[in-house]
This record gives structure tokens, C-alpha cells and sequence, in this order.
């Protein structure tokens, strides 16, 4: 309650005035004030390892998925994250967080426009994504990403 949302500048940085206390600024800062205020701390990482890694996404997310405007760009930011997703569930490890619900939506505008090979292409993104869209609670009005299940869910070609 009470609390306003806008944009500060050029790059249109997220601010965030709550009743008491300056406004917050940047994604990261507002998503995590937010998650302490409504007592979901788990979504930041239990072990300081976990919080090492949300953060490292979460900066990941403003700095590369945000900035990221080219094609080469996002080839790019999809086979790191394919890279990195090929062991995984989530994006630090096996514990759902920040950094999944954050990247879900910067990717989303990204992962509506692929073809099914290039669905295909990045199979670890892909699984990863579509996981994160039917989690509860998370896709809210974003578009359903259509996937061929055949493809995702098994290792034969």
C-alpha cells in the first residue's frame, strides 16, 4: 500500500517511492526490498553461495538481458544461459528464486519470437523457461510460450 512506481531518466531506471524513506531505484534493489517486505527471503538464496549466485543473475539480467538489444546479443545471452541451465533446474542450482522469476521476464519478449529450431537449438533454455512459465504464480499476463514436448523432454534426435 502506498507504494508508486515510475521511471527515472534516459534508460528508464524502475523507482520505486514507498511512504517512508526515500524511493528506491533499479530493478534489483526494488525486487529485493520487495521480496523482504513481503517475507519471501528463500527467493534470495538460503546459503551465502545461493545469494553469491541469484545476485550474480540478477546483475546478469540488468546488465546483459536489459542492455542487450542486437541479434548477436542474444544469441549470445542464450547460450550462456544454455550453458549454464545444461546441469540445472534453476538458475542457482535446484532452489527456485529471484533470478528465474527476473530472467523469465526479460526473456519473454525474446523466447515468444523463436522458431521451434531455435527452441530446439537452446533445449536447456527452452525446458528452463517453460518450467518457470507454469510455475505458480509467475506468468500472470504475459503469453503462454508454446513448446513441441516431444523435442524438450527427451535426448533423442
Amino acid at each position: 500500500a502506498g507504494n508508486k512506481y515510475g521511471v527515472q531518466g534516459e534508460r528508464k531506471v524502475p523507482v520505486l517511492q514507498t511512504n517512508n524513506g526515500p524511493g528506491l531505484t533499479g530493478l534489483m534493489t526494488i525486487a529485493a526490498h520487495l521480496v523482504r517486505q513481503a517475507k519471501k527471503e528463500q527467493l534470495l538464496g538460503n546459503t551465502a553461495e545461493e545469494k553469491a549466485v541469484v545476485q550474480q543473475w540478477l546483475e546478469y539480467r540488468v546488465t546483459r538481458v536489459n542492455g542487450g538489444s542486437s541479434k548477436e546479443d542474444t544469441r549470445v545471452i542464450l547460450k550462456d544461459l544454455n550453458i549454464h541451465l545444461e546441469d540445472k533446474v534453476y538458475l542457482a542450482g535446484n532452489i527456485f528464486t529471484l533470478a528465474d522469476i527476473l530472467m523469465y521476464y526479460g526473456l519473454h519478449h525474446i523466447m515468444v519470437d523463436l522458431t521451434v529450431q531455435e527452441k530446439e537449438k537452446y533445449l536447456n533454455v527452452s525446458r528452463w523457461f517453460n518450467h518457470i512459465q507454469h510455475y505458480p504464480g509467475v506468468r500472470q499476463h504475459l503469453s503462454n510460450v508454446v513448446f513441441i514436448k516431444n523435442r524438450l523432454y527427451t535426448n533423442a534426435h
